[in-house]
């Protein structure tokens, strides 16, 4: 069995990601902001980390890692001319220094495993474009450049993937959904006619994480989006 970081699996998708490692029997290490999650598992253990302040604090990790999976994130959608510049700075700091941050305070224990795998998060309105993402749109166009560069630098040990979602129930994005009629406007948008579950995107989570179904990709952008991106109608 492995042992996987999750960083931001208190909710959403990081968190229904540490369910799924830990009903297969690994051990996980997630990352919490304010506050843990109710309950105790023997598979997880739970520890504090503000990406935007603190130093990650390496004596919760065991010397070696399979696996890191940084969930983080913001949904910031205005018009262009109402962002200020310095929040294009915060949503980058959270979004990919933190990123980076983590990657590099982890690195020499996920080189201590025999195969290691990097799995981070961008979204569907990079490669697509749509009103009012640009905040977003730019650090997560960010994180699929840093995805495809750390794999060439990474490779072979450690493969570095990126899933790229289109609008999925989770908190993070609860004030677009958050009555009936956008939850079914959203989902209409949507091919598939639905908007995502924390649980598909977790899925695709642990197949990038297991070597044994996934050891042969890296430097990807894994569209789960309903067909919104690649479908008309």
């Amino acid at each position: 069995m492995g042992n996987y970081l999750i960083v931001g699996g208190s909710s959403g998708i990081g968190f229904k990601t540490a369910e799924i490692l830990a009903e297969k029997r690994h051990k996980v290490y997630a990352t919490y902001n304010s506050a843990a999650p109710a309950g105790k598992s023997e598979e997880v253990q739970y520890f504090r980390y503000n990406v935007l302040e603190d130093s990650f604090p390496e004596e919760n990790l065991p010397d070696k890692l399979d696996g890191l999976v940084y969930c983080p994130g913001a949904i910031n959608l205005k018009p262009f001319h109402r962002i200020k510049p310095e929040q294009f700075v915060e949503d980058y700091e959270l979004q990919v220094v933190g990123a980076v941050k983590t990657i590099q305070a982890v690195l020499p224990r996920l080189k201590a495993a025999e195969k290691a795998s990097i799995v981070l998060f961008s979204t569907v309105a990079v490669q697509t474009g749509f009103n009012f993402h640009s905040m977003v749109s730019a650090s997560k166009g960010a994180i699929e450049g840093l995805t495809r560069a750390l794999s060439a630098e990474f490779a072979p040990r450690i493969r570095v993937n990126c899933i790229a979602p289109s609008l999925t129930d989770t908190p993070l994005a609860e004030r677009l959904i958050n009555t009936s009629e956008k939850k079914q406007g959203n989902a209409e948008r949507h091919p598939l006619k639905r908007i995502g579950e924390a649980v598909d995107i977790a899925n695709a989570v642990s197949f990038l994480l297991d070597n044994e179904i996934s050891g042969w990709i890296t430097g990807q952008i894994l569209k789960i989006d309903g067909g919104i991106s690649t479908i008309k109608q």
